[in-house]
């Protein structure tokens, strides 16, 4: 039998649709981050967001240049909800419906990978990072952006209150943080594990205020 893709509920129907609402007022941040990404960037290049969601990340990077963009999510609604956006804005991404234990593409496929405030939820991390490393091509670059797991409770309850979202919207959030999220995330020793364990060639971990970012080159 074929393990569970995802830890907890999956992201469909009414939830996913509520968390794309959520996560559009955050489209600064994903506007930044493209930028971020793009630096450096070829012409022409493969990219793959891992767990995209509604997809915020990949249009605004395909905005950006002449970048083969592709996304891959557990989730049907998001897939959907992604495509809509993606027709919306006029841009060309392919989202498909995968999971990140077992990806539909060849090896060596893309430049860059990315991955966003999802790794904590993968049923499979190791293998997960397997695939992503399995689809890079030699010389490129992994980059995963997560909670970590000892993010203190005054730097998660500062970030949720400078989302812009409701009251309402914000107390749910935070119950969240709290009552699941961090017992998902991972500490740095942890992925230090899971990293090893891969082959990559060079990490990076690097500490925010209430997470990870980390770079690894294959």
């Amino acid at each position: 039998m074929q393990a569970k893709a995802y830890k907890g509920l999956g992201m469909e129907g009414l939830i996913a649709r509520w968390y794309a609402t959520t996560t559009r007022k955050d489209l600064s941040e994903f506007r930044a981050l493209a930028r971020r990404m793009a630096e450096g960037l070829p012409e022409g290049a493969n990219v793959l967001e891992v767990a995209p969601g509604p997809g915020y990340f990949a249009i605004e990077l395909a905005k950006l240049g002449n970048y083969h963009v592709t996304g891959v999510d557990i989730s049907k609604t998001f897939v959907e909800i992604a495509r809509k956006n993606a027709a919306i804005e006029g841009v060309q991404v392919d989202f498909r419906q995968g999971n990140a234990a077992s990806m539909p593409f060849g090896e060596g496929s893309f430049d860059l990978i990315l991955c966003r405030a999802a790794f904590k939820n993968f049923s499979e991390p190791v293998t997960a990072l397997k695939e992503m490393r399995r689809v890079l091509r030699p010389g490129g670059k992994a980059v995963i952006i997560d909670l970590r797991k000892d993010a203190p409770k005054e730097a998660i309850d500062s970030y949720i209150d400078n989302l812009g979202v409701n009251t309402l919207n914000a107390l749910f959030m935070k119950w969240a943080f709290r009552s699941m999220l961090l017992k998902r995330a991972y500490t740095r020793e942890q992925f230090e594990r899971f990293i090893a364990r891969n082959g990559f060639q060079n990490a990076r971990i690097e500490e925010t205020s209430v997470g990870f970012e980390i770079s690894l080159i294959k």
